[in-house]
């Protein structure tokens, strides 16, 4: 039998400890920032009915789901004729019949589901945080995975735009802990959908917001010629190009939107929304860069309201947070008119930043604080009510398995990065110490057994 390359499909990573401990870094950190603002955790299963996912993301997005053959032989009750076409076979017709379930592509959805689902166990406004893998067919590509996590904050049950205020405070505490600089972008679906009518085309508002949604990544020239493309005339162009262009301080920016949609009820709804939640902003303050970006679009088909995006202002990649207002998600699962708004941080893009930038605590990603070499039996035995005292006391201690030369053991720890190495031999049991040595300095102490203390002292200062 031939041997096997292993091998993991492209667009996915292991996670080594060191990843690992940089991870549950952010985990903990987005986590502990939640819970402060009164959320609550769930978990969702990693598949859902492919019913429960099409349909919700866009004609782009259910491109990108990843559909789960069902078991057994799923194509022995195909309906072949209603899958074949003059070009050939449907692909999205045949899935329908051999996929009832797909891996999620979002939290929101099936956060929805789950909310019409438990909606007699709930208290509205409910409020959930989830950490949790998605899963998304994409190309990938720097900072763009097939799997990664995502840290969903969501509030359902209100139209109050102080959850807004919320989500947008605990975006300025998330990375004022992480120590990341960012700027938050925000618009509002509202003031696109009125864009969209005051230019003629109030049914092509998935066209404009698809279209312009890309204009990060594909530039305005090749936006103008996607709409060209979608069916917009040149002069419905004219009139959006200067508004993605747009400058200014935010006060300025809604008043300079306000004669282009003064024709559009909802447009000026819009603004009147934007106008409010930046009056709350500046009431509580906001301690990094935040800005209204008309162009910023969000594809989601779901978003009816005020839309976030996050991006970092010191390394280059895309949205690493990003979220907004839906007004009835719900509505889809039998629950209408309840009304929700969340924002979820991309856990992936944010390891990167931070790795990028040098930024995660050197004790966020140390594992093992001390090691104890491995002498003899009897400075095993020495050994092991001490380490079992330093664990109880928040340190990670480990003892070497073998009795084995001392560089061996020295080398073990340089290559796991253990700072500290504790020698416990023949002397130290008789004099009742410990021979306390900093790997990384060279220096070396004569601890007395009974002064522990002075152990936990060093490893807290360093």
């Amino acid at each position: 039998m031939a041997v096997q390359k292993p091998s993991i499909p492209k667009g996915t990573r292991d996670f080594g400890p060191a990843e690992m401990a940089g991870r549950n870094y952010i985990f903990d950190t987005v986590r502990s920032v939640f819970r402060k603002y009164g959320y609550a955790p769930i978990e969702t299963p990693s598949m859902e009915n492919l019913s429960t996912l099409l349909g919700k993301y866009g004609e782009e997005g259910d491109k990108l789901l990843f559909k789960i053959l069902n078991s057994g032989d799923a194509f022995a009750k195909v309906d072949w004729e209603k899958v074949r076409t003059e070009e050939g076979i449907n692909s999205n017709a045949l899935a329908l019949q051999v996929c009832e379930k797909g891996l999620r592509y979002d939290l929101t959805v099936p956060f929805a589901r789950y909310v019409v689902q438990h909606r007699n166990e709930l208290v509205f406004p409910f409020k959930r945080y989830q950490i949790q893998p998605v899963w998304r067919a994409d190309r990938p590509q720097k900072g763009r995975y097939r799997e990664f996590y995502q840290c969903d904050v969501d509030v359902i049950g209100s139209r109050s735009q102080l959850y807004e205020l919320e989500l947008i405070q605990i975006v300025d505490d998330v990375f004022a802990a992480l120590g990341v600089r960012i700027v938050l972008k925000i618009n509002n679906r509202k003031v696109l959908s009125g864009l969209a009518e005051v230019c003629g085309h109030p049914d092509k508002l998935i066209d404009i917001t698809v279209a312009i949604d890309k204009i990060d990544k594909i530039g305005l020239d090749a936006v103008k010629a996607e709409l060209l493309e979608r069916g917009l005339e040149q002069k419905a162009i004219d009139l959006i190009e200067p508004v993605l262009t747009l400058q200014g301080t935010n006060e300025e920016k809604i008043a300079a939107m306000r004669p282009i949609l003064a024709n559009s009820e909802i447009g000026m709804r819009g603004l009147d929304e934007l106008e409010e939640l930046f009056g709350y902003v500046t009431a509580a303050g906001f301690h990094q860069e935040i800005e209204i970006d008309l162009s910023l679009a969000r594809g989601l088909n779901y978003y009816t309201g005020a839309i976030f995006e996050v991006k970092a202002k010191d390394f280059q990649i895309g949205s690493i947070c990003g979220g907004g207002r839906y007004d009835d998600l719900t509505g889809i699962f039998g629950l209408p008119d309840t009304s929700g708004v969340g924002i979820s941080f991309g856990a992936d893009r944010i390891y990167d930043v931070l790795s990028g930038l040098n930024l995660f605590p050197e004790g966020a990603v140390r594992g093992t604080n001390i090691l104890f070499a491995n002498m003899d039996a009897a400075g095993v035995r020495y050994a092991l009510p001490i380490m079992q005292e330093l664990r109880q006391a928040g340190l990670a201690v480990e003892l070497y398995p073998e009795a084995t030369k001392l560089k061996k053991q020295f080398d073990y720890a340089e290559k796991k990065g253990i700072r500290y190495l504790v020698i416990a031999g023949e002397t130290e049991v008789q004099n009742q110490v410990l021979n306390f040595k900093d790997l990384s300095t060279g220096k070396q102490d004569v601890i007395e057994r009974n002064n522990l203390e002075q152990i936990l002292k060093t490893v807290a200062e360093n």
